[in-house]
């Protein structure tokens, strides 16, 4: 069965096309899910909520453009929207550089360790630093999609990439001491 008609069964609620189109796109989401969650159980929980989601507004989808790039949105603003009602945003006043340049010199440092530090990250900067560093969305996009100002995008992808490159640093000063 191909993606269009399989689709079009799930828009019928036909639960044996929508265990395949979550078998399908499970992997893909679920990545997706980690980057904007606290923690592994959490994305696992974002993504079988997404995925209700999904089935319950299929029937808007009118097969213009990605399928995949539909549904990753439609888990996106889930959890987003999640987040904006936990009110994890506030106006920051705080004035960071622009850019902080993050190098990483160091080979051992593991695509696990990455996602740890960016999950540990508080709520309103990993969100920022994911939809700005890793989705590509600009801060005007970022500012009407959390509801803050463009300001305040800005600042909290500063303060994350200023942790994450503090973290980095630490870890990496860590195992040179250790080899000494």
């Amino acid at each position: 069965m191909g993606l269009d008609q399989l689709i079009q069964e799930c828009k019928k609620e036909n639960i044996r096309a929508q265990e395949q189109l979550y078998k399908l796109f499970s992997a893909k989401l679920f990545s997706v899910c980690l980057k904007y969650s606290r923690s592994y159980e959490e994305a696992q929980d974002n993504l079988q909520e997404g995925f209700l989601l999904i089935f319950e507004k299929i029937e808007q989808f009118n097969f213009k453009g990605s399928f995949e790039g539909w549904i990753k949105r439609i888990i996106i603003n889930f959890i987003l929207q999640k987040y904006r009602s936990q009110k994890v945003f506030e106006i920051v006043t705080e004035n960071f550089p622009e850019t902080v340049e993050i190098e990483i010199e160091d080979d051992d440092i593991s695509m696990d360790f990455l996602l740890k530090i960016i999950q540990e990250l508080p709520d309103k900067y990993r969100l920022v630093f994911n939809l700005y560093v890793l989705d590509g969305y600009s801060h005007a996009e970022i500012a009407e999609m959390l509801e803050i100002n463009i300001g305040t995008s800005k600042s909290n992808l500063a303060r994350a990439k200023m942790i994450l490159k503090e973290k980095i640093e630490k870890k990496a000063s860590n195992e040179f001491n250790e080899a000494k």
